[in-house]
């Protein structure tokens, strides 16, 4: 079976929460090389791993992690934030 590459937003989570891939790998409790890999999409995680990751960033697995290629974060939050509510008037 062939393993499908994971995209992922570690690296821009990480610089905008301003700590160094070490500080990161403390956290999660692995390897700063580790992190290194994950960033730039070498290695998928396990999936205790991702959980670790997103349980850190308090975001879900499927923010932090895709089978596709991820649209920037500004972007994908602007549009959202331009998306109606059911209900209210703009």
């Amino acid at each position: 079976m062939r393993t499908r590459k994971l995209y992922n937003r570690i690296k821009n989570l990480r610089v905008e929460k301003g700590i160094s891939r070490k500080e990161l790998a403390d956290h999660i409790g692995v390897n700063p090389q580790t992190v290194g890999y994950l960033e730039r999409q070498d290695y998928n995680p396990s999936l205790d791993l991702a959980f670790r990751i997103s349980e850190f960033f308090g975001f879900p697995v499927e923010f932090i992690f895709s089978t596709a290629l991820m649209k920037p974060m500004s972007l994908e939050l602007q549009q959202k934030s331009s998306q109606k509510v059911p209900g209210i008037t703009h």
